[in-house]
């Protein structure tokens, strides 16, 4: 695992400096604090590529990057793993390559040398990477099919740049930072900026299952990969849970391979105890485990987690967040580089932090929500889908059900969910599942917006992004529109950049057998009535996984990694709060209405209303403010 970037400057007259290589390399040390390497080519178009090495595989400076062909003219930087290369290595073998190496790095060189940009569709992994060709001129740039590894890049008069970092690609000294507020209404919707949108005017995010090839100063883009979710597999129960664990366990054997000790997230949920309890199984030596937990018992799932510790029998180790976490918040804050509002990003630092302690690789249970529909607003859409067609007159009384119902500062409270489920029920689908996935609730833009940002907000219409996603032609009905969403979506832009920015923030790599694309694409052809059945979410999971796992753990509900700091924002984090948000410089940003801010913040501290979500990303807005914009970064 590793961070890159790059330059390519196309102007006559200009030649990409060594320096800012390196300076752009700096910004990624702790992506890959192992070994450095820089690439330059003083010719026309001028090139400068850059590497920061975490090793995992082949330890020896035969994997020193960026790695070249035997002639030289092919350079590639590489970030990820690629769990088939040594597969792809053998067929190359046949082919006549020669390999200097036992690194994947060096079969992409190959695989490019025989495939071109069509070598990523061979490729089974995680992965960012550029390739220049020295004799094509051509830069190609790819990123893996669901997002795991992140690719920004900048392109404007005759110079193009890319990295794995905000805090990199703005080390070059080519970007303007000047904000999008068609991002920052997106952010503020959604809690994250969607790809391919970043914070910046002009900074781009590679979308997944892209690739981008740069010449002659062009740029073209492509998407190489799509889930297809028809037809749909004619398959039994008991075949398909079979099959379904099958391709798990295989999953998860090929991303034990590593020259580095590895172990595991483990929450306690059925996705990283299925990971864990599948490497006890194949792996030959005692599991080593990591848990996060808080001293709030409504949030902390650590006796879960011990309950699959003792079943494997796994070397396993605690620890507990407490309010004074948001010490690392700057840090946190730099290290994403724009704005991003998913709390859990503290204890899923703190996790990775003890984790890199004891390894250097860690398998976790991301995706498996995504791929076997495990969320709850999956089957409230499809509840409010059937309430839809019942009379007018009936589905304005759901709808009134919302304003009767009383409102609760518990985000776990039943009457809130119920609530909430009303107050959407009766939208139309895209409107519906914005409710679900938006973070504003109850807020309306037109209330706590400035005049001028009013203006800008509504030329970001939010649901258009949700619009394509739920739409299209090959997802037969509306669970599988809902998991295609979220697989474009909410999973690359939100939950994957949180795993990969703090787990990176610590110099540790982390896996994810649940999105391996094969195991992906099988279960994108299995019936939704195999995924959601009733009340039961993940059904054909949950089978699959019986036997393997406590029934105590199979069936209990869905907790999610929630982080009590709407509770924190009225105790000991109140004062930050009215600080950071109520201070003179963030009330003269002119986003917001300063009464209306106000207001939200007195309301939460007061237990009057719950704006836990709204709070923490204006915080984080505002501290991103102060990191990048006010002090110059």
């Amino acid at each position: 695992m590793c961070g890159i970037c790059g330059i390519v400057d196309h102007r006559s007259n200009n030649r990409v400096e060594e320096k800012t290589i390196s300076n752009m390399c700096g910004s990624l040390r702790h992506r890959g604090p192992d070994d450095e390497g820089i690439y330059l080519n003083k010719d026309s178009p001028s090139v400068g590529l850059g590497h920061r090495r975490l090793s995992i595989i082949d330890l020896s400076q035969a994997g020193h990057q960026p790695m070249t062909n035997e002639d030289g003219s092919i350079r590639l930087i590489f970030n990820g793993e690629i769990y088939n290369y040594r597969q792809l290595r053998d067929e190359l073998k046949r082919l006549g390559h020669i390999f200097r190496s036992d690194s994947d790095t060096e079969v992409m060189v190959h695989l490019y040398e025989t495939y071109g940009e069509d070598c990523v569709n061979r490729l089974r992994g995680m992965f960012a990477f550029a390739v220049w060709d020295e004799k094509k001129k051509t830069l190609l740039l790819g990123r893996d099919r669901v997002g795991k590894k992140p690719l920004l890049y900048h392109h404007s008069s005759g110079t193009f740049c890319f990295s794995s970092e905000f805090t990199s690609i703005l080390a070059s000294g080519l970007i303007d930072k000047e904000i999008d507020l068609k991002a920052l209404n997106y952010y503020l919707t959604f809690g994250y900026v969607p790809a391919p949108l970043s914070i910046y005017k002009g900074v781009f995010k590679l979308p997944p299952a892209h690739i981008l090839v740069l010449k002659d100063g062009d740029i073209r883009l492509k998407r190489y990969w799509q889930l297809d979710y028809s037809p749909k597999t004619r398959i039994s129960e008991e075949e398909a849970s079979g099959e379904v664990l099958k391709r798990l366990e295989e999953a998860v054997k090929i991303r034990l391979y590593s020259d580095v000790p590895l172990g595991a997230f483990l929450s306690g949920g059925i996705d990283s105890s299925a990971i864990v309890g599948l490497m006890s199984r194949v792996s030959g030596s005692k599991v080593k485990t990591f848990s996060i937990g808080f001293e709030e018992s409504d949030y902390s799932e650590l006796k879960y987690a011990r309950a699959i510790a003792d079943r494997f029998g796994t070397e396993h180790h605690e620890f507990i967040v407490k309010p004074n976490a948001i010490e690392i918040l700057p840090l946190l804050v730099e290290r994403y580089g724009e704005p991003y509002a998913d709390s859990s990003c503290i204890p899923t630092y703190y996790v990775s932090r003890e984790t890199k302690r004891f390894v250097t690789v860690a398998l976790n249970g991301d995706g498996g929500d995504e791929s076997f529909g495990g969320y709850e607003r999956y089957q409230a859409m499809m509840v409010s889908e059937n309430l839809q067609r019942l009379p007018a007159y009936l589905r304005r009384i759901t709808g009134g059900l919302a304003g009767i119902l009383p409102d609760s500062v518990n985000q776990k409270d039943t009457l809130r969910r119920l609530k909430r489920f009303f107050a959407s029920a009766g939208l139309p689908r895209a409107e519906r599942y914005l409710r679900w996935v938006g973070i504003l609730g109850e807020i309306r833009p037109d209330d706590l917006y400035s005049g001028e940002f009013l203006k800008s907000a509504r030329q970001a219409d939010p649901l258009p992004v949700i619009e394509q996603y739920l739409s299209g032609a090959n997802k037969p009905d509306l669970l599988d529109s809902l998991l295609s969403a979220d697989t474009s979506t909410y999973l690359p832009d939100d939950l994957l950049v949180k795993v990969d920015i703090a787990s990176m923030a610590n110099s540790l790599e982390a896996r994810s057998p649940f999105l391996d694309h094969e195991l992906m694409e099988f279960a994108a052809k299995l019936p939704s009535d195999l995924k959601i059945r009733g009340s039961a979410k993940k059904y054909i999971l949950r089978k699959a996984v019986k036997g393997l796992l406590p029934e105590e753990n199979i069936r209990r509900r869905k907790m999610g990694f929630g982080v009590p700091v709407g509770q924190w924002f009225r105790g000991e984090l109140k004062g930050f709060l009215r600080e950071t948000l109520l201070s003179e410089v963030s009330l003269k940003r002119g986003y917001f209405r300063p009464d209306a801010l106000k207001k939200i913040v007195e309301d939460h501290i007061a237990g009057k209303k719950d704006h836990t979500f709204q709070l923490w990303s204006l915080l984080m807005l505002e501290l991103w403010h102060k990191k990048f914009m006010d002090n110059g970064i």
